[in-house]
């Protein structure tokens, strides 16, 4: 049987309907949501308010949750799934997505938080993504979320 680590991803946006994407710290030209896992105890809710704060600085009274989906999910690739396996007992994830607005007077972006997850972050419009900046696993899972969060096909 599969096992898969409970996730949380936020789709930041602004009012100009401009999505947040985030270059990874340890690998440049790969830009992604800030996400995270869900820590035992933990709701997917809670999660997502401390995965925010922790990658981008921002806190809940920054930005609104407009709405959720789930099951999306992927596996991790062969040589990922083994360190995986041991860390987590989980050989991929299932994300739950989060729509979510910026306030007007909410704070600046920050990548620059301890551990570091981002190395920089850009606006851009949803069809603007481009599938190359994911490693190949987890581009099915972000093209089905662009079609059901923005109506995108990538």
């Amino acid at each position: 049987m599969v096992r898969f680590r409970p996730n949380v991803a936020a789709l930041m946006t602004r009012r100009d309907g401009s999505l947040l994407i985030c270059e990874r710290w340890q690998v440049p030209g790969a830009w992604q949501f800030p996400q995270g896992g869900v820590d035992p105890g933990e709701s997917e809710t809670e999660a997502l308010y401390r995965e925010v704060r922790e990658e981008i600085g921002l806190r809940p009274r920054d930005y609104e949750v407009i709405e959720s989906k789930s099951g999306y999910r992927y596996l991790y690739p062969e040589e990922v799934r083994r360190k995986k396996v041991r860390k987590h007992g989980c050989q991929g994830q299932e994300q739950v997505y989060f729509l979510c607005k910026l306030r007007k007077k909410a704070a600046e972006i920050d990548t620059n938080q301890r551990p570091r997850e981002f190395a920089a972050h850009r606006w851009i419009q949803p069809g603007e993504f481009d599938l190359k900046w994911l490693p190949s696993f987890k581009r099915e899972v972000y093209r089905q979320v662009m079609r059901d969060f923005f109506r995108v096909k990538l």
